[in-house]
């Protein structure tokens, strides 16, 4: 199996779309996406239905670039679109966070391979960072072999992304000090195998199955390197890591829809045995608030160091140890923070929070659960980012 020949349009093809109207498109679906939780959670994937509901508000394309007629979204808004999206469904949020890498992928590929393999704006992408494939250098291209975990939207995907080791004449590729040689290659989901295995505690919705490939032949203009320097000048893409500020929108979304509910749901309700309403309990209200002053302390974490670390990549300059440490833990900070809100939520409502048909408290729950076990919202990369802080020589995730 093998790529397509090239698209023969000149640019993706696309109703144009501003930030603001992609934002209050995310507005719009919140009905809808409430409405098919159960069934997006029941089948361990976005149906088909609401995926195309998500291509046509034009949630996939949010980092496309101007010059195609994307939004070219800067991350700010790219974290309010996510947010919204997570208030309804979290599952779905996480697809767009991962989809939307399209137009990121398409700034470090020549402009006629980019249009080639993202021949429309509303295509998302799916794919694992981790280097588990072998890639084979041939004439041409590569050979490309191996089994990936975790690939979130694979079930819906466009395109794949396939990490790879480099190998040549049957050895890896070293650079520097011995280190073997890692990029990225796209392909159509076509040429992808996917296991059916995703079966986890929370965000079942997000089908991150595994996959896999064998012998596949890639051609050497879809290999997607995203080391600086890109393909592009905008801000977008003067650093391999600006595609991951936005994950803290599922967080907050998370985190503000379990408030929401559980200030609805106390309202009409009353104590038992005194029956007296619920709203005058001091351990509900103490709750509530604690809830509030933490996810407000989170978000505005969250966009204060994105936002640093913005305007120092629009100056042209890259962002400071300190300011690159601010945005890792940041993102950690808002999902440890989103889920200790939806435990206390959890135990302040106390038995009705158990029954998934009542409440959304119990998906909200494993959900948190799960986000928190990514490797960008765990706390035992804490070390890492100390590290930094404190100038140790302990070695750091690339991401950071």
């Amino acid at each position: 199996m093998s790529s397509p020949a090239p698209d023969e349009r000149s640019e993706p093809v696309g109703s144009p779309m501003s930030a603001a109207d992609i934002c209050a498109s995310a507005r719009a679906l919140s009905g809808y996406l409430r409405e098919q939780s159960d069934d997006i959670e029941e089948a361990r994937r976005l149906p088909g239905e609401v995926v195309t509901r998500l291509r046509e508000a034009g949630m996939f394309r949010l980092m496309m670039p101007r010059e195609w007629g994307g939004p070219e979204m800067c991350p700010a808004e790219q974290v309010e679109v996510i947010e919204e999206l997570a208030k309804a469904n979290a599952s779905a949020a996480w697809c767009v966070m991962i989809g939307c890498d399209s137009g990121f992928f398409a700034g470090f590929l020549e402009d006629s391979a980019a249009r080639e393999i993202y021949p429309r704006l509303d295509m998302p992408t799916a794919g694992s960072a981790t280097p588990s494939g072998r890639a084979e250098r041939v004439p041409g291209g590569y050979r490309v072999t191996g089994n990936w975990s975790f690939g979130s939207g694979v079930t819906h995907a466009d395109v794949v992304e396939l990490a790879c080791v480099l190998h040549e004449d049957g050895a890896p590729i070293r650079k520097g000090q011995g280190t073997p040689v890692t990029c990225g290659f796209l392909t159509p989901a076509s040429n992808v195998e996917v296991v059916d295995n995703w079966h986890t505690t929370g965000m079942r919705g997000t089908g991150s199955c595994d996959y896999s490939v064998k012998d596949l032949f890639v051609p050497v203009r879809f290999l997607c390197n995203i080391r600086p320097p890109a393909r592009r000048s905008g801000v977008l893409w003067r650093r391999s890591t600006n595609f991951l500020p936005k994950v803290a929108g599922v967080p907050l979304g998370m985190a503000r829809a379990a408030i929401d509910y559980a200030v609805d749901a106390v309202k009409n309700r009353v104590e038992f045995p005194s029956g007296r309403p619920l709203r005058n309990s001091g351990r509900l209200q103490s709750v509530i608030a604690d809830s509030e002053m933490m996810l407000g302390a989170a978000r505005s974490y969250v966009f204060i160091a994105m936002e640093r670390e913005w305007k120092r990549l629009e100056n042209n300059e890259q962002p400071t140890i300190r300011e690159r440490a601010d945005a890792w833990l940041s993102r950690v900070n808002v999902a440890q923070a989103a889920r200790e809100i939806i435990r206390m939520l959890y135990d302040a409502l106390g038995s009705a929070s158990i029954y998934s048909e009542r409440s959304p408290l119990d998906r909200a729950l494993r959900d948190a659960e799960t986000v928190c076990q990514h490797i960008v919202m765990q706390r035992k990369t804490l070390s890492m980012a100390g590290a930094m802080l404190l100038e140790a020589d302990t070695p750091l995730l690339p991401y950071i």
